[in-house]
């Protein structure tokens, strides 16, 4: 990045496959390392203070990156976005031009760093592990290790006996009804609501629950009053609970009407 005669150079490598996690909720267990290594270096001459604060202004730059990415921890991805991997290192060069001082959000140098560091980060992302932010949906979900199909095995309502019903048509049926841009969008908007929710950031959902009923029925063609509790795994959130009984429901009900 570039500044009049200012230039800042972020080198940047960076895996997020194995060891990503999220500061102050994860433990710290070894895991064989992923990491995020930083090198920073500019034409002007950086002070001890200068230097010091670029890597604060570095470390909330590269967070930035991993939330804008939607990277998951490696412990705890249900709930929780990655704030870096457990061996992230950074290197600031002092620089030998004009002399500055500092270089935290504020200033100029700090812009320059934190611009260099953010792109560098993603850039070195895709290049290791092919993530962007625009991935699939059936990805985002992989990346929470959920499973479909493993879902779709572990229905416990009794219902899918009833009307003789296959696990494997119910899984497929979800995966072909989140092929469209428009259920997956409303999938994605729940991954969002809740990391949200989980932060105590959003209380009520009760107009989410209707939004949910209001998916089922458009996909089963008939208006649901309630959705079925398909979905019963403990671990997942409650949120993504809700939109995938909402699918669930939804994919049920037009089998349901197929026979």
């Amino acid at each position: 990045t570039q500044f009049r005669k200012m230039k800042v150079y972020a080198f940047v490598t960076a895996g997020v496959s194995s060891n990503a996690l999220r500061m102050s909720r994860d433990t710290g267990p070894f895991y064989e390392p992923g990491t995020i290594n930083i090198i920073i270096m500019t034409n002007m001459q950086l002070s001890d203070r200068a230097m010091t604060r670029a890597i604060i202004t570095a470390t909330e730059a590269k967070t930035a990156a991993l939330e804008d990415l939607d990277i998951r921890s490696s412990y705890t991805p249900l709930k929780h976005s990655a704030t870096g991997t457990g061996t992230d290192n950074i290197i600031v060069v002092q620089g030998t031009g004009v002399h500055i001082d500092n270089a935290g959000g504020h200033t100029k140098m700090g812009e320059l760093i934190s611009k260099a560091v953010y792109a560098g980060v993603k850039q070195a992302i895709f290049n290791q592990n092919n993530l962007i932010a625009g991935r699939s949906v059936f990805e985002r979900l992989k990346e929470r290790k959920i499973s479909v199909f493993s879902l779709a095995g572990n229905v416990e309502c009794g219902c899918m006996n009833r009307e003789n019903i296959s696990v494997s048509r119910l899984g497929a049926r979800v995966e072909h009804i989140l092929l469209n841009p428009e259920y997956a969008s409303f999938i994605e908007a729940s991954l969002a609501l809740s990391d949200n929710y989980e932060k105590g950031l959003v209380r009520d959902l009760g107009l989410y629950e209707q939004w949910c009923c209001n998916v089922a029925g458009k996909i089963s063609g008939n208006k649901i009053m309630k959705t079925i509790p398909m979905i019963t795994d403990k671990k997942i959130p409650q949120v993504l609970k809700m939109a995938l009984n909402a699918v669930f429901t939804g994919a049920f009900e037009q089998l349901k009407h197929e026979h």
